[in-house]
């Protein structure tokens, strides 16, 4: 497969067609932003962590039936991927109080709710990514009132999953953002990356911070996390 020209660079992946016009290749970054792109810096190995940690997860859920991107991953930083249109729509789930419902709700960090919380933020940086709800969602036609039941019933299935696979080596999952996109025939697959970037992850017996809250909040050893989530999926 070859590599040709670069379609797209995020804050995070560079995107790059190749000779088949239904695959792309995604390249991760270590280069870190925060607050919508307001603070910036870099993370050592962030893009192979975020690669491969992805790459892994992506598999997985795969096995479990939903559908995803994932193709190939062809080097510690590069992976194969279906060509989408990403559906302008971050799907956050949350189990856990933390980060920005904390600071809306006045929900200690750390408090467990009685209920998993989904949420919705449309995709737009000049607006800083405000949330939305499904009223917002069908007026501004983003999708239809059954793609959003489907997303939402693939956002559940996934925490689920997620969920008992970090307890069995020792993480909570706190919280984490998904993107969804539609493929040339309009299936809805998962997309986008399950990375540290986009997870909260906290050791659960220290509820040490092993993602990126460590940039965030100016912590030390910010790639600590990172190695950290990488040694507990492939040892070492």
């Amino acid at each position: 497969m070859k590599k040709l020209e670069q379609l797209y660079e995020g804050k995070a992946k560079k995107v790059f067609k190749t000779d088949d016009p239904e695959l792309y290749i995604v390249d991760y970054k270590d280069d870190a932003t925060a607050f919508n792109g307001q603070k910036k810096g870099t993370i050592e190995n962030k893009g192979v962590v975020n690669n491969r940690v992805s790459n892994y997860l992506m598999k997985m859920l795969e096995e479990k039936g939903i559908p995803t991107h994932y193709v190939e991953e062809i080097s510690d930083r590069e992976t194969i991927v279906k060509k989408v249109e990403i559906i302008p729509l971050e799907v956050i789930v949350r189990n856990i109080a933390a980060g920005s419902l904390s600071k809306r709700l006045g929900l200690p960090e750390g408090t467990k709710m009685a209920k998993t919380v989904l949420e919705y933020s449309y995709k737009d940086d000049a607006l800083g990514d405000p949330m939305i709800n499904d009223y917002h969602i069908f007026a501004l036609g983003i999708v239809t009132k059954e793609e959003l039941d489907l997303i939402a019933n693939y956002a559940f299935k996934i925490n689920d999953y997620l969920t008992e696979f970090f307890a069995g080596i020792g993480i909570e999952l706190v919280d984490f953002k998904i993107e969804f996109g539609k493929t040339s025939d309009g299936k809805i697959i998962l997309a986008d990356e399950i990375s540290p970037d986009t997870c909260r992850f906290w050791d659960a017996k220290t509820h040490e911070k092993l993602d990126k809250d460590r940039f965030r909040r100016d912590m030390d050893n910010v790639d600590e996390g990172y190695k950290e989530i990488m040694k507990r999926l492939f040892g070492g």
